[in-house]
């Protein structure tokens, strides 16, 4: 809840620019019962400022306690159908749809399923909408080693509401640590590029939690997002012209 003070100055800023609410602490694949009265809060929240996106991630973070980390949900036909009926409550409570990020993870226990099944399989049964983060598909196809591009073009084009990027941590030639704490890499550059070349351009959040350099560095790694749409903007206008 923000104060009389403050949330006057917030809506100044909601009435002037679209913005969209992530979340870290839903438990959207914990056992725990949702915190329906958060989402009541949330729901008022979302309405006073008129914000049309809430995102969350596909994962738990908590177990009688908030764990401060993003854990992998098992890749089951049981998780799918358990997480998507508690997706569909939180849809039924806020009266939106609520968008899903898909997440790194570095162990998947009790996996039935690939990552991608699981993922469409959830967007499917829920009915909700997903939040492509593109520097987790790259983290993840190290990882566990898959082909990026291949699952990037698996995703369902309707299902994308928006996208991250952002940096990482090379641990290894074969591990890496989605951190937000350092610079994109050029290989999730080209996934991106590749990423608006298959689905369109979508509003694109630049992520940094910490290793933040000056303003005017970061500031540069926005404006090669910026350039991407602009060339893939310019392509599509192009080939509508031809058409």
């Amino acid at each position: 809840k923000i104060d009389a003070r403050w949330g006057k100055k917030f809506r100044q800023f909601t009435e002037a620019y679209a913005f969209a609410c992530h979340g870290l602490s839903l438990n959207i694949g914990g056992i725990a019962p949702l915190d329906e009265a958060f989402l009541r809060r949330l729901k008022q929240f979302l309405w006073e400022h008129q914000i049309q996106i809430y995102s969350e991630h596909l994962s738990y973070c908590g177990d009688e306690g908030h764990l401060y980390d993003l854990m992998p949900i098992p890749f089951t036909q049981q998780a799918v159908a358990y997480v998507s009926e508690r997706i569909q409550r939180v849809q039924d409570i806020l009266g939106q749809r609520l968008v899903i990020e898909n997440v790194s993870y570095y162990a998947a226990p009790g996996q039935e399923m690939s990552e991608i099944d699981f993922i469409c399989e959830v967007l499917h049964q829920a009915d909700c909408e997903l939040l492509l983060d593109v520097n987790n598909i790259y983290v993840n196809s190290i990882n566990h080693q898959y082909d990026a591009l291949s699952f990037m073009k698996a995703l369902p084009a309707e299902r994308i509401r928006y996208m991250h990027i952002a940096g990482h941590y090379k641990e290894a030639e074969d591990l890496r640590v989605d951190t937000h704490g350092a610079d994109v890499v050029d290989p999730v550059w080209d996934l991106l590029d590749k990423t608006y070349q298959h689905f369109g351009v979508y509003p694109t959040l630049l992520e940094r939690d910490f290793n933040i350099p000056p303003l005017h560095e970061l500031l540069l790694e926005v404006e090669k997002i910026q350039q991407y749409q602009r060339k893939h903007q310019d392509a599509k206008i192009t080939s509508y012209g031809s058409a």
